[in-house]
């Protein structure tokens, strides 16, 4: 098993979209006064996300084996022990290219059962599973390159140009971003069942965070999407 905690030190990036050279994650959740929150210790926290990384982690491999070729399906979870201040878990890639998922602090003391935290395991494990940061790099990667292809044939100058590929990458990339949610809650419900959790019970945890709504370029669908999703994924199995 390589659950372990450590002192962020791979290069982090959001939930669906991360990449080795990406910006910070965005948080789950807003932050708010540890006084409003209700969190267990992190003694609890440990202890129950270990317990459920050992359940979750061979089932969400077996799947990523049994649906891909040619990925790397040994997952490394985390938990970031010095991140006290943000809820969130986001899956990314290290330098060598190897699936990492983490949780901050925060959100396995703040997660209410052993449900949420398998459902939101389970969550990140399926961005990895549907490829979702490649594609992610190849939406933003030709977003870029339309944009800039389209500036320099209007005669644009090369600084606009520039900006406008800047802008054509932010674009692609957050295109598809919340179908890689919807997507990933999904497969997300179907592993957390596999490994003997209630999906509906953990996404209980979308009734907690501040909901996004329908935004436009937003990179998460509204909650009440997500929840439905994992309703019906749920009644299928």
């Amino acid at each position: 098993m390589r659950f372990v905690a450590f002192a962020l030190s791979v290069a982090l990036a959001g939930c669906s979209v991360s990449t080795a050279s990406a910006p910070p994650p965005q948080p789950t959740a807003a932050p708010a006064p540890a006084t409003k929150r209700s969190l267990v210790s992190e003694q609890v926290a440990y202890a129950r996300l270990e317990r459920v990384v050992l359940r979750v982690e061979p089932v969400a491999e077996k799947i990523c084996r049994d649906n891909t070729t040619g990925v790397d399906c040994n997952l490394n979870i985390f938990i970031d022990e010095d991140e006290t201040r943000i809820s969130n878990a986001y899956q990314t890639l290290d330098r060598q290219g190897r699936p990492v998922i983490v949780f901050t602090m925060l959100l396995a003391q703040e997660a209410q059962n052993d449900d949420e935290l398998a459902f939101i395991l389970g969550h990140e494990a399926a961005h990895h599973i549907r490829g979702h940061i490649p594609q992610s790099q190849t939406t933003a990667a030709f977003g870029g390159i339309l944009a800039g292809v389209l500036a320099s044939a209007a005669g644009a100058p090369a600084s606009t140009t520039g900006a406008l590929q800047d802008l054509g990458g932010f674009v692609g990339s957050r295109s598809f971003s919340k179908v890689f949610e919807l997507e990933a809650d999904e497969l997300g419900a179907i592993i957390a069942a596999r490994a003997g959790y209630d999906p509906l019970k953990g996404a209980e945890f979308f009734n907690r965070i501040p909901d996004p709504g329908d935004v436009f370029l937003g990179t998460h669908p509204p909650n009440a999407e997500r929840i439905e999703t994992v309703r019906r994924t749920a009644a299928q199995l």
